[in-house]
């Protein structure tokens, strides 16, 4: 689930001292291009600790978003597609910086923070 962002209506804090998440009527939206899919996921529940950001979406302002709600047939084949030639290009991208820049490779010696 890379850079999953799933958004809800309604949630609640489970723990106030590790800041876990319930969310309830949770959706995962799929985009391509000025199209999305959205997928119901029901109750979702995150670690607090894998919490980078938090914030609210204002719902008249989304209105105002030129996205278009499609199918979500008519999204995940092209998602998809536009995933994998990512995932070519980011291979691409380590080995040029493997190799020409002297950067470690990911997850090898050196790569530790």
């Amino acid at each position: 689930m890379d850079s999953l962002i799933p958004f809800t209506t309604s949630g609640s804090l489970v723990d106030s001292v590790d800041t876990n998440l319930v969310l309830e009527d949770t959706v995962e939206r799929i985009y391509h291009g000025s199209a999305y899919g959205d997928i119901q996921r029901g109750i979702f529940i995150i670690r607090g600790e894998n919490v980078v950001l938090l914030g609210e979406v204002d719902l008249d302002k989304e209105d105002n978003v030129p996205l278009t709600p499609v199918p979500l047939e008519h999204v995940i084949p092209p998602h998809r597609q536009d995933q994998d030639q990512k995932k070519i290009r980011d291979i691409i991208k380590a080995k040029v910086l493997l190799e020409q820049k002297g950067f470690s490779k990911e997850g090898g010696e050196g790569d530790g923070y």
